[in-house]
């Protein structure tokens, strides 16, 4: 049974989702304040979903969705009445997964919520811990990129799920469209520009020469692959 974090302000929103997501069978943990949301951060590890407000009093959900980000890669889904473009660009670049904007549909809701519980729901078989690319190694349980047993950087969610991709393909050409669909989903809307710019940080992390690559090949008009040793 999956256990949901819900951080929300407004009494009668929060009543209404919690009585439809405990119908479906989730458990579900309320709090109504920034400054609660800060301190069930350090209990992070007991939820399989987060659902954020942005407003809230003492501290704003963006400032829980970074502090969440800061040590854990949580399925976190912001709900607001700030719908416009550049405020779910803003969310989605803190590391949420998803953004609803308000007055929404509990159904709609409901979808999201399975939706981004099924992509994160670990998949049968043995799970990729780690991989290699030119000299550094890849953690993918702590999102850490370390060379010579030194740790050179820390990894988004979206990085490691791309990383994964990746992999997973490696050798292939994977078309725009396939880690649009398997990255982003339908309901959010990136452009081509944003996988550019993961790609270009690949390059800057692991090519010896990132304006000559060897391992991270754009494929003109297509997409990309991974090429290993």
């Amino acid at each position: 049974m999956s256990h949901i974090l819900l951080i929300e302000d407004e009494q009668t929103i929060a009543d209404a989702v919690i009585l439809n997501l405990e119908l479906e069978n989730y458990t579900v943990t309320h709090v109504d304040t920034g400054s609660l949301a800060l301190e069930e951060v350090k209990n992070i590890a007991s939820y399989d979903l987060v659902i954020l407000d942005v407003m809230l009093p003492h501290h704003s959900g963006w400032e829980v969705c970074e502090a969440i980000r800061k040590t854990s890669s949580i399925p976190l889904l912001f709900v607001s009445a700030k719908g416009n473009t550049e405020d779910k660009i803003r969310g989605l670049k803190l590391g949420a997964d998803d953004y609803l904007a308000k007055p929404f549909d509990l159904e709609e809701l409901l979808l999201r919520v399975q939706i981004l519980l099924k992509r994160n729901a670990p998949a049968g078989g043995e799970q990729l811990e780690q991989l290699t690319i030119a000299n550094k190694t890849i953690n993918f349980i702590s999102y850490e990129v370390l060379e010579d047993q030194e740790v050179i950087a820390k990894l988004s969610k979206r990085e490691v799920e791309l990383l994964k991709l990746f992999y997973e393909k490696k050798g292939e050409v994977i078309p725009r469209d396939t880690i649009l669909d398997r990255l982003w989903g339908e309901d959010q809307f990136p452009s081509p520009r944003t996988i550019d710019n993961y790609i270009l940080g690949f390059r800057k992390l692991f090519e010896t020469n990132p304006k000559s690559p060897e391992h991270f090949l754009s494929i003109r008009g297509v997409g990309y692959k991974l090429i290993l040793e």
